[in-house]
């Protein structure tokens, strides 16, 4: 089994929003980022795969079986962490791991020690005086200790320092280094996922305007500078998302089309800058 994730033409209506026929998959070993604008259906999909929502087509697989029907043995090896923590706040961590540890028959209480001792969360602490930093570590030592093989992060980078940032980016890099495990992990912090990601899929309006390689998606576009004089009609046609001051304009145009463009300048993009210009629209994509 090759692939820890696989969804194939899924779609969940809402009304007055559609997430239309996504078909995405995450072989094991990897990271995949999750981007788009709130509201693209980020969090929709995720919340499908965990069977907190009942999708209305397609067929969702982990580690190689259903989500539905093998969904208490698919839970037994996914670790997830969202935005918010769901534990009790009274709780101390130490609470929180005997706590916790009811529901996995792989719980580890020495490993979940080991790692709350390498974030720095001393035992007897009270969950409502950790800070954001803190609550994220503690929600990924859960998920560590009951060898999870698919790590599910919903905007976990959100508020966090540099520093934070950047241990659990490392974190996640540690977490995949056997080749056997996955992530799957929404933010808006794109330069985060530039760092670590080897897969995106971008969604915009529950549509989905990429899956595949990070490096060819980031390969397929270049940024376009130039002077308003140097704006033809069909120049303007192919850029995505335009923007227009007086000193000039800027966007987006395919890498295959660029060495057309010798008055301008060009230079490479950012996940942030194809987000964005797709929000605007125009041009080719």
């Amino acid at each position: 089994m090759d692939n820890i994730l696989e969804i194939i033409h899924v779609s969940k209506q809402f009304p007055g929003f559609l997430l239309n026929d996504l078909s995405i998959t995450l072989p094991k070993g990897f990271i995949m980022g999750l981007v788009g604008q709130n509201g693209a259906g980020k969090t929709t999909l995720i919340r499908l795969i965990l069977n907190m929502l009942e999708k209305d087509a397609g067929e969702i697989r982990v580690f190689g079986q259903d989500n539905i029907i093998h969904e208490h043995l698919i839970k037994e090896k996914t670790g997830v962490v969202f935005d918010q923590i769901f534990y009790a706040e009274d709780w101390t961590i130490r609470d929180t791991g005997n706590a916790i540890s009811v529901f996995y028959e792989n719980w580890d209480h020495d490993l979940f020690r080991q790692l709350s001792e390498r974030f720095k969360l001393p035992s007897n602490k009270k969950i409502e005086s950790l800070s954001r930093g803190m609550k994220i570590k503690l929600m990924l030592a859960c998920a560590f200790s009951h060898d999870a093989r698919l790590l599910i992060l919903d905007e976990p980078t959100s508020g966090l320092d540099p520093v934070s940032r950047d241990e659990l980016l490392e974190l996640l890099q540690e977490f995949i280094k056997d080749g056997e495990r996955s992530v799957l992990f929404s933010t808006h912090i794109t330069a985060d996922l530039e760092q670590i990601a080897d897969y995106i899929t971008f969604l915009q309006e529950g549509n989905m305007i990429y899956t595949g390689s990070m490096e060819e998606l980031l390969d397929k576009y270049q940024k376009i500078k130039g002077r308003i004089p140097d704006l033809t009609w069909e120049l303007e046609q192919r850029i995505l998302g335009l923007r227009k001051t007086d000193l000039g304009f800027e966007g987006l145009v395919l890498r295959r089309d660029a060495a057309h463009y010798n008055n301008c300048i060009l230079d490479k993009v950012t996940i942030d800058d194809i987000v964005i210009s797709h929000s605007k629209g125009r041009g080719q994509s």
